[in-house]
């Protein structure tokens, strides 16, 4: 016996009251996941996932599309008993952090160079055209040493 797919709300991990932003949000955690570029699954296993992810959040993300989805899931006869079925717990899975890769690394590399680069640079041309790199405030008192090399004049 053939067993039937999931649901599109099971695909998503959301429950069938999510709010469209629930929607989204869900999609969104899950793309990264599942995207062929992002993944470490197959690439084939990878891209239907992501595939059946995009075809999921289609359907539930268009109102109309959701309402005649929703009516498709519905049984034909509704119970007759009025117990509802017991609330389903759905867990989401927790955030992976991921180690920075070779680029990002030597971008951050790049960055801190850039800045240490320009602080000497800006000290330096400052201290070439004689500037006075540091200078008392006009508010310290009159007894501040004045005679310091370098300081004040």
């Amino acid at each position: 016996m053939a067993s039937s797919p999931p649901s599109y709300y099971t695909l998503l991990q959301v429950p069938q009251s999510a709010s469209p932003q629930e929607l989204r949000q869900a999609f969104r955690g899950l793309s990264k996941r599942y995207h062929p570029d992002t993944t470490v699954l197959p690439a084939g296993e990878a891209a239907l996932a992501f595939q059946q992810l995009q075809q999921a959040y289609g359907v539930l993300s268009d109102p109309a599309s959701r309402q005649r989805y929703d009516d498709q899931l519905r049984p034909a006869s509704v119970p007759s008993s009025p117990v509802a079925p017991p609330p389903t717990i759905i867990s989401r899975p927790a955030s992976v952090r991921r180690d920075l890769s070779g680029g990002e690394w030597l971008a951050l590399l790049l960055l801190g160079f850039a800045l240490v680069l320009s602080l000497v640079l800006g000290v330096g041309v400052a201290w070439m055209r004689g500037a006075q790199l540091v200078q008392w405030p006009s508010w310290w008192p009159e007894g501040a040493p004045t005679n310091v090399t370098g300081l004040a004049s």
